[in-house]
């Protein structure tokens, strides 16, 4: 596993709910991340991790590779990759999110 592979894995795996995204929580650089965003307070969580890809080249590549998925945002949830902002909309409209995330619906 590369240095980047394993700095992406420490932080799925050190986090309960983790956003790779553009921008931050308070800033969102594109529609998408900032969709994503919404979507997470909407289902309460308040132990949210981001982390802003346009801040790391490295990141922003590995993180494509690490899910085998192309798109940012990616959500990770126990370790678990979710998906992307269209997922979690898809996901919070159908109740499945909240479940994930243990919210109270």
């Amino acid at each position: 596993m590369s240095d980047v592979q394993q700095r992406i894995d420490d932080l799925v795996k050190g986090h309960r709910v983790v956003l790779f995204m553009k921008g931050t929580s308070q800033f969102p650089q594109c529609g998408f991340s900032g969709r994503a965003i919404q979507v997470l307070k909407a289902c309460g969580v308040t132990d949210l991790k981001t982390v802003n890809v346009l801040e790391d080249d490295g990141i922003r590549q590995g993180i494509k590779d690490y899910a085998s998925w192309p798109t940012i945002p990616q959500l990770y949830v126990n370790g678990e990759f979710v998906g992307g902002s269209d997922i979690m909309m898809e996901m919070y409209q159908a109740g499945e999110l909240q479940q994930a995330l243990g919210a109270k619906v």
